[in-house]
């Protein structure tokens, strides 16, 4: 591995200044090459499943800014497409499922979960192969929870009250959902590891509209059974966290899932994350609205970030996804500003 992965030696608890830069949905809509490509792939699903195509859309960012970290171009609900549940993406709806019921968890066919997932793992290859030695390569899967809430709803809903009714009414056959999609989860993140991935992430996008005690069942602990799990094969492979919405809990979950990154979105307030970076790697948590806001809103709070958080071991993103109405011109500005200030 290239000594100038700033971004793995920041996972290991080094401070780096300026910091490794990245966002999550990097390669998306805000750029016009990417809705040019994407175009041309056909469906979103055709777009992630052709190598050709993803490795096309994950270099374009790194092309275009020069992050120092490129995430695999996939989504996280490949894992139940992938064990034989239906998927499709619809255009102002987003995915769209069958809900899945209790009697057909049993069902999920873990027999051809690796065939299928073959495409994202060529693209993992590819992308080890034709990246920048210095970048970062960063894999990924949906955290059990948030993967289950889709499965179940069979869409997205503002607050997961299918998934969470569904949790209080069949324990039993959702806690045998979420077993099933933290092993295959762990399974899928160790052979994207194994195909040329540095580092993975978990994305909880979810983890914020649950109660405490189901935090702790449906989200801590499954990650923390995949992150055992890539750790018995991969031990020195660090894993991110991103329990969005986590508030109080955060610190507990990085201590208890053993995370060595902790993606902290946008509410989380920069004295909490100081106190965070204080246990291990700290990412995030600029507002992806002061992005598409730019100006004063955007360098404010970049420089607020930078000043709270740049002694300690932190890799800059922001606190969610970019969003499709983003200007390319905020986020050359926004690298400006993040790299720029080591002359401060």
């Amino acid at each position: 591995m290239s000594a100038e992965r700033k971004m793995m030696r920041v996972l290991k608890g080094e401070a780096v200044f300026p910091p490794p830069l990245w966002m999550m949905r990097q390669a998306g809509r805000y750029l016009p090459e990417y809705r040019e490509s994407r175009k041309q792939a056909g469906s979103f699903l055709d777009l992630c499943y052709n190598p050709d195509r993803a490795v096309e859309v994950t270099l374009q960012p790194i092309e275009r800014f020069g992050f120092d970290a490129s995430i695999l171009f996939s989504d996280i609900l490949v894992v139940p497409h992938a064990l034989g549940r239906d998927l499709r993406f619809e255009e102002g709806r987003g995915p769209l499922m069958t809900p899945i019921t209790a009697g057909e968890i049993d069902a999920l066919d873990t027999g051809a979960f690796h065939v299928n997932l073959e495409p994202v793992y060529e693209t993992v290859r590819r992308l080890r192969r034709q990246l920048p030695d210095e970048t970062t390569l960063i894999g990924f899967c949906g955290a059990p929870w948030t993967v289950a809430t889709y499965m179940i709803a069979g869409h997205g809903t503002p607050d997961q009250a299918p998934a969470r009714l569904f949790a209080y009414r069949e324990p039993e056959a959702f806690g045998k959902l979420l077993a099933v999609l933290a092993d295959q989860s762990a399974s899928y993140l160790i052979r994207q590891i194994e195909a040329g991935a540095d580092t993975v992430q978990i994305f909880d996008s979810w983890s914020g509209v649950l109660d405490e005690p189901s935090f702790e069942a449906f989200c801590v602990e499954p990650v923390a059974r995949i992150v055992r799990k890539v750790h018995e094969v991969h031990p020195g492979v660090p894993v991110i966290g991103f329990p969005k919405g986590a508030g109080a809990n955060y610190s507990s979950y990085r201590r208890k899932t053993g995370v060595a990154g902790l993606g902290l979105d946008w509410s989380v307030p920069l004295s909490q994350a100081a106190e965070l970076q204080k246990e291990g790697a700290v990412q995030g948590n600029l507002d992806p609205l002061r992005l598409v806001a730019g100006g004063r809103a955007l360098s404010e709070g970049v420089s607020a970030i930078l000043d709270k958080l740049k002694d300690g071991p932190f890799i800059f993103n922001l606190g969610h996804g970019i969003v499709p109405e983003t200007p390319v011109a905020h986020v050359e500005a926004m690298v400006r500003l993040v790299r720029g200030e080591a002359g401060r």
